[in-house]
């Protein structure tokens, strides 16, 4: 019998899909959902599909399957991808069936799919030079695999995106007999244009790092390697500059120092009123609702003066327009005052900034607020809240042609989860909130946005 893990990170949407479809394998006894720690539904969707469910050990995809690996029971392993709806119906016969019949030891699945950048800069160019012997794969960062037991537990497993590279040679070194079979097309993931640095980094270091332990390499070759990571790093660099990019700021305690109500609390000398107003009531909506009314008589100076006296990160403006100088649409998204998300836009040159509407009236507020609509949850949100900033931050994305893809989000508390999670990609900055540092691709420790330059390409 065969033994079916499936490593998954946030992928409620499509698991079930996934786990129903190997159920229906009669050849398969065991199904293993490996959850990386998701914050979403993954888990509780893969135990209703029917699957057992184990928490990884360690963040990344290779900790995922060695944990898999050790729970499970069968001779022969299938790793299967987490995020793919349409496996065609064959799939795990056609990977299985040279192990089955001891033709193969390692099988790896290829399918149709525009050609990997990763593969095509990257991965052929170092097997072509290093690993002659198996440079004739056309897939080789496949993790679509199966593969027989006493192999796999021989193998070494990267934790990063390295790891399905790692199996190949692995594999090759061990004198394992490996073959490619085509499964079909299947709609796959490709990788956002802002992880193809990191990803290619890992990738090249795990080929090199095959060859030095077996003692492969020379100073030629590795004169050759470093021209090679050269020019594939200066064509995802070009490729970057020519697309359309978007950075998006929280602002209090980001680029703030500090939340703006907590200093007009102290100000206005309604500090106990707040917090009665947040500890009384636990609807979202109606706290926004009656915090507004605490504003009531102040005019907009009066305001203003409150932000005045918060400072800024030191660096926000002068990174701020190096964003703007390599293309980026620099936004603030808050679900603060936009009168005060207005003056810090205007204040470290950001194209824009959506808040909460704050009434006045002859430049007093009126205590009353409207929250914008661009909050609210519609049929193309990420996430199912009612009111969420991942929503105002989709509908500016498509007003400006950007895919969420191609978008940076930063921001420090709960209230950012879904912005980060849902951006190409989430930095967490300067924040106690273990679930936001757990989802974020980029954590940045210190007051500083400096750090966001390396990656903001």
């Amino acid at each position: 019998m065969i033994s079916v893990i499936i490593p998954a990170l946030n992928e409620e949407r499509s698991i079930g899909k996934v786990v129903q479809f190997v159920k229906k394998m009669q050849s398969v006894d065991e199904i293993i959902v490996v959850d990386d720690k998701s914050i979403d539904d993954t888990v509780q969707v893969a135990k209703d599909a029917g699957s057992s469910v184990i928490t990884s050990t360690k963040l990344g995809k290779g900790a995922s399957m060695r944990d898999g690996f050790l729970v499970s029971k069968n001779e022969i392993i299938v790793f299967l991808d987490g995020d793919i709806e349409n496996y065609p119906p064959e799939t795990i016969e056609k990977l299985t069936a040279p192990v089955i019949k001891d033709e193969a030891d390692l099988v790896k699945a290829i399918f149709e799919r525009e050609a990997g950048r990763v593969t095509e800069l990257v991965a052929k160019p170092l097997l072509s030079l290093l690993f002659p012997q198996i440079h004739h794969f056309s897939q080789p960062l496949s993790g679509i695999i199966a593969v027989k037991r006493e192999l796999f537990k021989k193998m070494t497993l990267e934790d990063n995106y390295g790891v399905d590279i790692g199996i190949l040679l692995d594999a090759a070194l061990l004198g394992a007999r490996i073959v490619e079979v085509n499964i079909g097309f299947i709609k796959h993931k490709m990788k956002q244009w802002q992880e193809l640095s990191f990803m290619s980094r890992e990738v090249a270091r795990t080929i090199l790092k095959r060859v030095t332990q077996s003692s492969m390499i020379n100073l030629d070759s590795l004169e050759t390697i470093n021209i090679i990571r050269d020019q594939m790093a200066l064509a995802i660099k070009e490729k970057l500059s020519s697309l359309k990019k978007m950075i998006i700021f929280d602002m209090d305690n980001t680029v703030l120092n500090g939340r703006f109500i907590d200093k007009a609390a102290v100000t206005f000398g309604f500090k106990e009123e707040l917090v009665n107003i947040i500890t009384k009531n636990y609807e979202s909506f109606l706290i926004t609702k009656l915090i507004a009314g605490l504003f009531k008589g102040k005019n907009i100076a009066h305001l203003l003066n409150v932000v005045e006296d918060i400072p800024i990160v030191p660096d926000a403006i002068d990174v701020t327009k190096e964003l703007k100088k390599r293309g980026y649409i620099v936004g603030i998204i808050s679900d603060s005052y936009d009168c005060v998300a207005n003056h810090i836009k205007n204040k470290i040159g950001a194209d824009f900034a959506l808040a909460n509407e704050l009434e006045f009236s002859q430049s007093i507020a009126s205590g009353e607020i409207i929250i914008p609509s661009f909050f609210t949850k519609t049929d193309k949100s990420q996430c199912n809240h009612k009111f969420c900033k991942s929503n105002a931050m989709l509908q500016v994305a498509n007003q400006y042609g950007i895919g969420l893809s191609n978008t940076i989000a930063v921001g420090d508390s709960e209230y950012d989860i879904c912005m980060v999670r849902f951006a190409g990609i989430g930095v967490s900055f300067c924040s106690n909130n273990i679930v936001l540092n757990t989802i974020a691709d980029q954590i940045i420790a210190t007051k500083s946005f400096k750090p966001i330059l390396d990656f903001a390409i």
